[in-house]
């Protein structure tokens, strides 16, 4: 079972959509950087009529990404001091801001931090303060749980049902399954009228 979507999730779009999109990912993976991609158009298209929810749980391979545990507990940070619309500024920026397979230049993460509107100072005293980890662990252990074994892995919840995409699909493998998804849940609203 995963732990249920709260007010400590990082939530694009309207948090009472009838479909969520739940994303374990990792800041340095190659494959997230392409699957943000994906969800920025998702959320282009369907974010604005309230239909679908993003939200972005960590998944850190440190293994393969030795740099991923840090990034994810500096985006904490950012969330910590300057709320949910800072945090998915810094995750924009740390994804748009490299190569697919370039690692994060770990020596601009104050300069994301003041472009996310964040004090850089305030954002050192977090990192340095490590308590950001504790966050980033219990997003890890509830990916565990729900099954993710590499990034990214993302759940669809709808009416009380779980789907799955596995790996980076494209927009448009991701554009059919919400559109079915929408279709099925627009036919039981309308049966139920």
């Amino acid at each position: 079972p995963i732990r249920p979507i709260d007010e400590k999730d990082h939530i694009r779009g309207n948090p009472n959509a009838p479909i969520v999109i739940l994303e374990y990912s990792d800041y340095d993976c190659p494959f997230c950087k392409a699957f943000h991609e994906t969800m920025v158009k998702v959320m282009n298209a369907y974010g604005p009529g309230g239909k679908v929810a993003w939200v972005y749980r960590h998944f850190p391979l440190q293994q393969l990404h030795p740099n991923a545990p840090a990034l994810a507990q500096a985006s904490e940070c950012i969330y910590e001091l300057g709320g949910n619309d800072a945090f998915w500024k810094f995750t924009d920026l740390v994804f748009n801001e490299r190569a697919t397979n370039e690692e994060t230049d770990m020596s601009r993460l104050p300069e994301f931090a003041t472009t996310s509107g964040v004090s850089a100072t305030a954002f050192s005293a977090c990192m340095d303060d490590g308590h950001t980890k504790a966050n980033v662990d219990a997003d890890f252990a509830d990916g565990i749980n729900a099954g993710a074994k590499g990034t990214p892995d993302s759940l669809i919840l709808f009416g009380g049902q779980e789907g799955v995409i596995n790996g980076a699909q494209p927009y448009e493998y991701v554009q059919s399954i919400l559109d079915t998804i929408i279709k099925q849940l627009d036919g039981k609203t309308a049966a139920s009228k």
